[in-house]
C-alpha cells in the first residue's frame, strides 16, 4: 500500500496516510510527546525508521500548502505477529476517523507482510482507544498489573487473530479493505 487519501467532513484539506520518512521525525516526536505521559526518547523513532528492520511506520498528514503530521502508527513485525507499539492522533484532529484509518492501513500492511494476528497494550482507563480496538475486533486477552511507570496503571493486552476476525464469508483482510470497520 503506497498511500491512502481521504477527506474528513470537518477539514478543508484531505488527510494522506503514507510511510513515515526521516523528515517527519521532528513532528512525530512532538506528536508523541503531546499524546503520551511516557513518550518515547527522541532517538527511538529514528531507530525504528532507520535501523529496526521489523518496524513498519506510517503517518497521517494534512494536505494543503503546509502539510502537518497529525497521526502516526508504529508496528513491529515479529515473525507472523504484528505488535502495535504506538499509535497516536493529534488532539486537535481526534474524532475525525484518522486513528481508524491509520490503524486499518497498518493492519492491512501487516497481513500482507505475513502476520496472522496483531497484539497491543492499552491503558486500562483509556476507553476511547479500547473502543477503537474493539471496532477492529481486538479482544482483551490479559492484563499487565502496574505496567505504566508514571502512575502504576494496568495495561490491557488485546489481540485480534486475523483468521477468526473475518465476517460473513470475508477474510479479515477483505473486511479491512472494504472499510467494514466503519459499519460497527
Amino acid at each position: 500500500m503506497e498511500t491512502l487519501t481521504f477527506k474528513p467532513e470537518n477539514l478543508p484539506d484531505p488527510i494522506v496516510i503514507r510511510s513515515m520518512q526521516l523528515e517527519d521525525l521532528e513532528q512525530v516526536q512532538a506528536l508523541d510527546q503531546m499524546s503520551f505521559s511516557l513518550p518515547w526518547p527522541a532517538s527511538a523513532f529514528r531507530y525504528e525508521l532507520v535501523e529496526n528492520l521489523s518496524s513498519r511506520l506510517w503517518v497521517a498528514e494534512t494536505g494543503g500548502q503546509t502539510p502537518r503530521v497529525v497521526g502516526m502508527i508504529v508496528i513491529w513485525q515479529i515473525l507472523d505477529e504484528a505488535h502495535i507499539a504506538s499509535i497516536a492522533v493529534h488532539p486537535d484532529f481526534r474524532k475525525l476517523g484518522i486513528g481508524a484509518r491509520i490503524l486499518s492501513v497498518g493492519l492491512i500492511d501487516a497481513i500482507r507482510a505475513g502476520s496472522i494476528l496483531a497484539t497491543l497494550e492499552v491503558r486500562a482507563h483509556n476507553t476511547a482507544a479500547q473502543a477503537l480496538y474493539h471496532r477492529f475486533r481486538f479482544e482483551e486477552v490479559g492484563r499487565r498489573p502496574r505496567y505504566y511507570k508514571d502512575n502504576q496503571e494496568d495495561a490491557l493486552l488485546m489481540t485480534v487473530v486475523f483468521e477468526r476476525a473475518g465476517s460473513q464469508g470475508e477474510s479479515y483482510l477483505e473486511w479491512l479493505e472494504r472499510g467494514r470497520w466503519q459499519e460497527t
